[in-house]
């Protein structure tokens, strides 16, 4: 019996696990949206890094941005569309960069409309449940997920 069980669940763990899509709650507040680009641009302050940053709400709509002092112009739109991709997508703008760098099947990614493929936007994560997105641009790439990722991590 115990060979017929082990050997159940050798079979079960060779099954990729489903993941589950994450759901939306409600929009993100001003009041959170504030909260998390305080603390994105702490960590930013804290590197000297003049970046843009954004938050969006579920639907990709813009609730609240700011821009700290000689940040370059192009990076206004873009922590714009880096949140938006997030909200919409569900997911960060850095999985669709590795897709698109992965080549193959992966650019099929560029035919998504409204899809960032650059680092640092992410989805905003409350009980669970996405409530909006987080933009940023200024700096490179992963220089801007980690001051998303640190305002993102502002709403927790």
């Amino acid at each position: 019996m115990i060979k017929y069980i082990a050997a159940a669940l050798l079979v079960l763990a060779t099954f990729p696990t489903l993941a589950q899509v994450p759901q939306y709650g409600p929009d993100v507040t001003l009041e959170q949206a504030k909260k998390a680009i305080a603390a994105g641009q702490a960590e930013a302050r804290r590197n000297g890094w003049p970046v843009a940053i954004a938050i969006v709400d579920r639907a990709g709509l813009l609730v609240a941005y700011e821009r700290m002092d000689n940040t370059q112009t192009g990076s206004v739109q873009v922590s714009i569309d880096k949140a938006v991709s997030a909200a919409m997508y569900r997911r960060s703008t850095k999985a669709f960069q590795d897709a698109a760098a992965g080549g193959g099947a992966g650019i099929r990614v560029l035919n998504l409309r409204n899809a960032s493929l650059v680092e640092g936007g992410l989805t905003l994560m409350i009980d669970g449940k996405i409530v909006g997105g987080i933009g940023v641009s200024g700096v490179n790439a992963d220089q801007d997920g980690m001051v998303a990722k640190a305002g993102a991590d502002g709403l927790k």
